[in-house]
């Protein structure tokens, strides 16, 4: 099984520059808890998440109104291709313990996100919980 067979198509991206409250509001309108940041080509640069908008924004005591995305995003995107078989994205959240992957086309434009419900609807019941598991362990 491909992840392009697994993946949510169509995501939903933010600029480097976007304000954050603009960005929280888009994860408020979308349900989403992270966002990737992308360049205007559609090149990701890097993801913000609801967690890094909590401790990076308003724990940083800086003024979160002036803050934008590149300010709290993680640098350093971890993803996967559509292409690429479902078990190695699988293999890819397990090691790098993380609950959402985003995945990219053969141009390295963001072309859908791959999250652990999507594990858990298609795949077998054993790899769903070795791979939630393995992203809800305690980092070292």
């Amino acid at each position: 099984m491909k992840v392009k067979d697994v993946m949510h198509k169509g995501v939903v991206s933010v600029e480097p520059d976007a304000m954050l409250a603009a960005v929280a509001a888009k994860m408020r309108e979308h349900d989403i808890g992270c966002v990737p940041v992308c360049e205007k080509i559609g090149k990701p640069l890097g993801m913000i998440t609801d967690r890094d908008i909590t401790l990076r924004a308003f724990g940083s005591g800086k003024d979160v109104a002036k803050l934008t995305a590149k300010d709290v995003m993680t640098p350093g995107l971890v993803y996967c291709q559509a292409s690429d078989e479902a078990e190695n994205a699988v293999r890819i959240m397990e090691s790098k313990q993380i609950r959402r992957l985003p995945v990219l086309d053969e141009s390295d434009k963001l072309v859908g996100m791959l999250a652990l419900g999507d594990i858990s609807s298609a795949m077998a019941q054993d790899v769903t919980g070795e791979v939630t598991k393995a992203v809800s362990a305690h980092h070292a």
